[in-house]
């Protein structure tokens, strides 16, 4: 994790305005979470970040977790892929309102697509190599923000992400969790937005 402070308005807010999306910004604990897509990632690798900023007495917070935006290996083998391609969400996007507080897979406590559609498009040729701009489909995906191992952080993606944002180390997502929390607690707001933007 990264606990990041700039004097000035943060960067990465002011990109996701740049790309004509909203940030949150009129209430204390309201939280905009933003993926960063490495342009440059490595199939497989936790190489990609999600960012939480929100106002707390009028001061920006500001955090960072490693984490993969994309599918691991193991879900673009032909063998083990959906039927229409491995799901990748699509970046440049805002998924307003698209996740609420549940149980990834009914196991753990995570952010789970409950909300709006989301916007995916679907790998299918089986090559490792992560395809984007391709067979564009929206809709519910269960495209969740969850973890990786529940005991250490993980190096490689492999089984743990078919599509999903997947945090690499579970002491990341827990306090990743615990800031999501904050808004629900000051706010009484369960719904979290989502925007994913390409480029580090």
């Amino acid at each position: 994790m990264r606990i990041l402070t700039e004097e000035a308005y943060p960067s990465i807010l002011q990109r996701v305005k740049d790309a004509g999306f909203v940030v949150f910004e009129s209430n204390d604990y309201d939280m905009n979470i933003i993926g960063e897509r490495n342009p440059n990632g490595e199939t497989n690798k936790f190489d990609d970040w999600i960012h939480v900023l929100f106002l707390e007495d009028g001061q920006w917070q500001w955090y960072a977790f490693l984490c993969t935006t994309d599918a691991g290996k193991y879900w673009l083998k032909d063998e083990n892929r959906n039927k229409k391609g491995t799901a990748i969400l699509v970046h440049n996007r805002q998924y307003r309102g698209a996740y609420i507080i549940g149980k990834h897979r009914g196991q753990y406590r995570a952010l789970v697509q409950r909300g709006n559609d989301v916007c995916i498009w679907r790998d299918r040729n089986g090559d490792n190599v992560h395809d984007y701009g391709k067979n564009e489909e929206c809709g519910y995906f269960g495209i969740n923000i969850h973890r990786a191992s529940a005991v250490r952080e993980t190096e490689s993606v492999n089984k743990y992400s078919a599509g999903c944002q997947v945090i690499a180390d579970p002491k990341d997502f827990d306090q990743f969790l615990s800031l999501c929390d904050l808004q629900i607690e000051h706010l009484g707001v369960d719904r979290f937005s989502y925007t994913l933007l390409m480029g580090l």
